[in-house]
């Protein structure tokens, strides 16, 4: 059995319009203590190029580019049993406080899945929908998810300036 790992707190500012969530920080990411830290995760550097923004390195830059952007992010298991990064391998997944998030951060109108595995772990363990949000899943940023950079790229850039323009 897999030793039970915990993930991150978010990072969001009150006003945060928009929550991005993965589904569980991987084995670099929780080396490293933060999210999407593996160097093949086209998430950073993909973020960066749509908010027009430099390439980010420092944990603390990469916080003040999502808080600058009303973005929140998070991930949608708070703890698990996993062997290894894949997704398919989370066990006896728990689900992060999305009320207590919602409450404190009552300004998100938009929540972007990073993948499939954030949704339906979202559907099945919170399956909080309200009028009050779109929930949207754009294609997986994780170098496993082989889609073509440059069509990861244009969905995610797509539904950020969409939601970060209203």
């Amino acid at each position: 059995m897999a030793e039970r790992i915990y993930g991150f707190p978010p990072v969001a500012r009150p006003d945060a319009r928009v929550l991005i969530l993965g589904s569980m920080p991987s084995v670099e990411s929780l080396r490293q203590s933060f999210y999407y830290a593996h160097p093949r995760n086209a998430f950073w550097p993909m973020l960066a190029e749509i908010l027009g923004e430099a390439r980010l390195e420092a944990i603390e830059d990469k916080k003040a580019l999502l808080t600058r952007h009303g973005i929140a992010l998070w991930d949608t298991v708070e703890s698990c049993e996993r062997a290894g990064s894949l997704d398919s391998a989370i066990r006896s997944a728990r689900a992060n406080d999305f009320a207590a998030l919602y409450e404190r951060c009552p300004e998100i109108r938009f929540v972007f899945f990073n993948g499939a595995a954030a949704e339906q772990l979202y559907r099945r363990l919170v399956a909080r929908e309200d009028g009050a949000r779109s929930f949207v899943r754009l294609p997986s940023t994780s170098p496993a998810y082989t889609l073509r950079y440059a069509d990861k790229k244009e969905a995610w850039e797509r539904a950020l300036k969409e939601a970060l323009s209203e």
